[in-house]
């Protein structure tokens, strides 16, 4: 068994769109996908607000190489351009966790750094697995309480907005 967790996040164009398109090429292995939630830029704070989700996928005939290669094809088909590190995309799908995988390969860094940081992964991550854990890091649940209240605070749910029909 393969199962992982992807952070999906967009802020250009139809950032709505391009997070379906995301849930549409993962419809085969998906378990769960989360609300979709309205975020500020990270890294680089002039751009754009993200939308974010997360979501569960499983499939065993997928290891984590090919979960990145997934969201990396995924990322192609939303046009994604590379142009300036945390700078704004069409379409991010991270991947997260795979299992229990732990990787220190700079290519694909698991579980994914910054993680235990993020509201913005682990609010919606949280909402689909309440009984989540980062491998190494600890429970989600944990993790979302020991930050800040203004971390947590600008997470916004957009319950007028759906990943599936």
């Amino acid at each position: 068994m393969s199962r992982a967790v992807l952070s999906l996040g967009s802020n250009l164009g139809d950032r709505l769109g391009f997070l379906r398109l995301a849930v549409d090429g993962l419809r085969d292995a998906l378990v769960a996908v989360s609300a979709v939630y309205e975020t500020e830029p990270w890294g680089v704070s002039d751009q754009p607000d993200f939308l974010n989700a997360v979501c569960i996928v499983d499939d065993p005939a997928r290891d984590h190489w090919a979960w990145l290669r997934a969201g990396q094809e995924l990322e192609r088909r939303a046009e994604r351009v590379r142009e300036q590190r945390w700078g704004p995309r069409t379409l991010d799908v991270d991947v997260v966790t795979v299992d229990d995988v732990r990787s220190e390969d700079p290519e694909l860094l698991l579980p994914h750094p910054g993680t235990p940081e993020r509201a913005t992964v682990l609010i919606p991550w949280l909402e689909i697995d309440p009984h989540a854990e980062v491998p190494g890091h600890g429970s989600v649940a944990g993790l979302l309480a020991a930050l800040p209240r203004a971390d947590r605070d600008g997470v916004r749910r957009l319950p007028e907005l759906t990943l599936l029909p």
